[in-house]
């Protein structure tokens, strides 16, 4: 049994089938130099995916079982698992994710095909593999996420627990250190923490889900949190579904459940994109925009500097960008408006910014966060252009500025409106407040105001171009539901 994203023991289709075949079997994790060497992970995703393999291994413990993580490149542990062993099957499930990955799948599919090994490979959520029109899709969704949860015979397992005394050294992984070293400031993995987290949600908190889901202070409290579980799949999305239909009829919870529920009904929409069309990762899904106009050279790097930094001198961007820096997470509008940010405002090519805040995500899922990324960056021709106005978003969902004061702790001083925008200080509220914005903080790298008109000009005039219409109606075809 081959984990990738799927730790858990839980409605783990994969595990029910390898626990079924009646052989011995080996549990396993692999960590490639591919996934080491990936720009999109972090230090951050690795402790999440140890704290979760540990935490199955406890569960484990019961059964005489436990999950091995071995290390090297996919084909080369197989072959030397083949070699002690006469391996007969590998199970998992498919993966949707970047393209070296897979771009693995395909070798480890030919290794199978020439050692006359079985790979079976099962489908995860609700996505589908290949799937030619979305014209079923909302059917196909609830064939898969309203059936039954897969729940594997763990007493069962014939558990070969050799594995680290019968292959070379070279092929067993030591956990470094810093990787088995909680960071407070971030999530802990696990399937257990994950369902005390979903439970948690429920019991409380996710009552004012609805209300505050765009505050970014509120709502790493009220959002339900659970998005580094999917990821990594701690759970499932058929667990949390099903969970979350059980709690429809309680009173005051309507909006925010309904709202809930939507999110996750988007949740595999997003994926199948990615997978229908992974080339998204390299390029804009609509072709016509390769050639968009992007601010490029010493000027580019200077703001792209700033942006990753948190140092643009526009205070809701730069506490954001600090936030999920430090703890892995902002909530979706803040999303969404740092890469509005990051594109319209700074002219930055999406693809400078996308692995950086990958890696800044703990719960980066490639197949969401490409198609997110570009619909926020406007090159869809699909998707209706969303400019963020930073100031306007800062007013708005941080109305007494308590998360730009937890990140920016230099703008204490400085009252509502002026926190906000605090280049706008007249030098009387200088003196009244000690604060000069050069001194204590960053003059603004843009003009805001300027840079956005700027933006609109030149996205609206792209959008309306013959070879960016053609492409969205292309796009359309495939994509839409």
């Amino acid at each position: 049994m081959w984990f990738k994203r799927d730790l858990r023991l839980r409605d783990n289709e994969a595990l029910k089938t390898a626990c079924e075949q009646n052989r011995p079997l080996a549990l396993i994790y692999i960590v490639e130099p591919i996934m080491l060497n990936d720009p999109h992970m972090d230090i951050r995703h690795w402790r999440f995916i140890v704290q979760s393999i540990k935490d199955l291994n406890e569960q484990l413990a019961e059964y005489n079982s436990s999950i091995s993580i071995l290390y090297g490149a996919a084909l080369d542990v197989f072959s030397q698992l083949h070699e002690k062993y006469q391996i007969k099957q590998i199970v998992s499930h498919q993966e949707v994710g970047l393209t070296h990955t897979y771009s693995r799948d395909k070798s480890v599919s030919n290794w199978c095909t020439n050692n006359k090994v079985d790979w079976t490979e099962l489908a995860q959520g609700a996505v589908y593999r290949p799937l030619n029109t979305r014209k079923n899709w909302p059917q196909l969704w609830n064939e898969r996420i309203l059936r039954s949860a897969s729940q594997p015979e763990l007493e069962d397992i014939q558990c070969i627990s050799t594995i680290s005394d019968s292959l070379d050294s070279q092929y067993i992984f030591t956990v470094p250190k810093l990787w088995l070293t909680a960071d407070d400031n971030m999530q802990l993995g696990g399937e257990k923490r994950a369902w005390y987290t979903l439970k948690h949600f429920f019991k409380e908190r996710g009552k004012a889900y609805f209300g505050n889901i765009g505050d970014p202070s509120m709502s790493r409290q009220t959002c339900s949190r659970l998005s580094p579980y999917l990821a990594w799949g701690n759970i499932s999305l058929k667990q949390v579904y099903q969970f979350s239909l059980t709690q429809t009829e309680r009173k005051g919870w309507a909006r925010s459940i309904t709202a809930f529920q939507s999110r996750l009904h988007w949740h595999c929409h997003f994926i199948q994109k990615f997978e229908t069309e992974s080339a998204m990762e390299f390029r804009p899904i609509n072709k016509a925009y390769l050639d968009f106009p992007y601010c490029e050279g010493k000027e580019e790097e200077l703001r792209l500097h700033a942006w990753k930094t948190g140092c643009t001198g526009v205070p809701i961007v730069d506490a954001c960008m600090r936030a999920v820096v430090k703890t892995g997470y902002i909530n979706f509008r803040m999303r969404a408006m740092v890469v509005s940010f990051l594109c319209h405002h700074l002219n930055i090519d999406w693809r400078k910014g996308a692995s950086f805040l990958g890696a800044q995500f703990l719960d980066f899922e490639p197949g969401i966060h490409y198609p997110q990324f570009q619909m926020q960056a406007g090159v869809t021709g699909i998707n209706t252009l969303r400019i963020y106005n930073p100031v306007k978003q800062s007013i708005d969902k941080d109305q007494e500025g308590l998360f730009i004061k937890k990140w920016l702790p230099q703008l204490e001083p400085l009252p509502n409106p002026l926190i906000h925008q605090p280049w706008v200080i007249t030098p009387m509220e200088e003196a009244m407040y000690d604060f000069n914005c050069e001194r204590d903080y960053y003059s603004p790298i843009i003009d805001v105001e300027k840079e956005a008109k700027a933006a609109r000009d030149r996205m609206w005039a792209y959008r309306d171009k013959p070879a960016v219409k053609k492409e969205a109606s292309r796009i359309l075809k495939i994509h839409t539901i």
